[in-house]
């Protein structure tokens, strides 16, 4: 009854979401229609990130705050949307995750790994609701449908931090709660939207449920919310990243979206290591709070937000097209150290005014 009841809402919300859906979904440059956008800064190893403090490898927007639980992200009133985005990408890799869901209905917190080209990898939690979780995925960009959502029994998210996995090979996309796999998708399962470009990380939360959000917007989130009942909060305790690839940077070969056509700059390209290729994996969904086996009848009902908090700043319309003063990397000769500390080249003098002449958000530098 209850995945019944979600498909309703999904096609009776669809006609709302299909146009502000692909309108708001953004990249600071695309390089599937552009030849001159710059090059991804890639990780290229394993970093372990303990947000106890702010860490250098990600661009704060909203105010996260950070204390012995790690990185909170507060939703208090209309328009907040706390986020963090890493400086660095990786191209295919493990990542691995403690998270504590934000409470309340409308209330969404996300974890997102998303390209230039807007593939994307997704977990979401929905405030009104703290016994689920949804996985996700689109290849890029396309929401013209609905149907690579899944929900998966995740009871106490909001009572305490849990980890979740993301493994994405060139063979499959494995999503884990606690270690165990709830979720595999392969290229031959995503009907040509196999995300495979090199990708961030973006975690962060918002309102869905925001009184001034489409109406199907607000449906999903399950809102609308009442902000006299919040603040609302999301922490993020832990974050281990593994780029299975190597290099400084990653580019674009051509404009396929292959990641067969991904070049790497001083490295190369791993498609991941050794693919899960033992046993099926025990895949589950639920139902008033029982797993069953998941069925592609079980992912009909998820429906993309139209106000996803992933979108461009207004003033990035402006900026002429060869500059990107908002576009997140690494300077030339940068690292990052295995604790996420942004690293200046060890053999060339640190100059504080460097980051900003080429506009990278490194305010704290400048």
């Amino acid at each position: 009854m209850r995945s019944t009841a979600r498909a309703v809402a999904a096609l009776a919300s669809a006609a709302f979401l299909a146009l502000p859906a692909s309108a708001q979904t953004y990249t600071n440059c695309n390089p599937l229609s552009r030849t001159d956008c710059p090059p991804d800064s890639a990780l290229g190893k394993t970093v372990n990130i303990d947000f106890s403090s702010a860490s250098d490898s990600f661009t704060a927007q909203g105010n996260p705050t950070y204390d012995s639980n790690g990185a909170s992200f507060t939703v208090a009133k209309s328009g907040d949307s706390p986020q963090l985005t890493s400086k660095w990408y990786i191209m295919f890799g493990q990542v691995d995750v403690e998270l504590k869901a934000a409470p309340g209905a409308g209330i969404v917190s996300s974890f997102v790994m998303q390209s230039d080209c807007l593939d994307e990898i997704d977990w979401e939690w929905l405030g009104a609701d703290g016994s689920e979780v949804q996985s996700n995925y689109f290849g890029k960009g396309q929401t013209t449908t609905y149907n690579r959502g899944a929900f998966h029994a995740n009871p106490g998210n909001q009572d305490g931090f849990i980890k979740y996995t993301i493994i994405w090979t060139s063979e499959q996309i494995v999503w884990q709660i606690g270690g165990q796999t709830v979720r595999t998708l392969t290229p031959a399962e995503s009907s040509n939207q196999y995300p495979q470009t090199p990708m961030q990380i973006k975690v962060g939360a918002w309102s869905g449920g925001d009184p001034a959000n489409a109406p199907g917007t607000i449906e999903w989130a399950r809102g609308p919310t009442d902000y006299s009942q919040g603040p609302f909060t999301m922490q993020v305790k832990s974050l281990t990243v593994k780029d299975y690839s190597t290099g400084t940077q990653y580019t674009y070969g051509d404009q396929s979206g292959t990641w067969q056509s991904i070049e790497s700059n001083g490295g190369q390209i791993n498609g991941g290591g050794t693919p899960i290729e033992d046993e099926p994996p025990a895949i589950t969904s639920s139902v008033n709070g029982q797993p069953i086996p998941f069925t592609p009848s079980e992912t009909s009902a998820y429906t993309r937000p139209s106000e996803y908090p992933w979108v461009p700043d207004t003033t990035m319309s402006t900026v002429p097209q060869a500059t990107y003063s908002n576009y997140p990397g690494l300077p030339s000769g940068w690292t990052v150290s295995d604790s996420g500390k942004v690293v200046p080249p060890s053999l060339a003098p640190v100059s504080k005014t460097f980051p900003c002449l080429l506009s990278y958000p490194y305010s704290h530098i400048c």
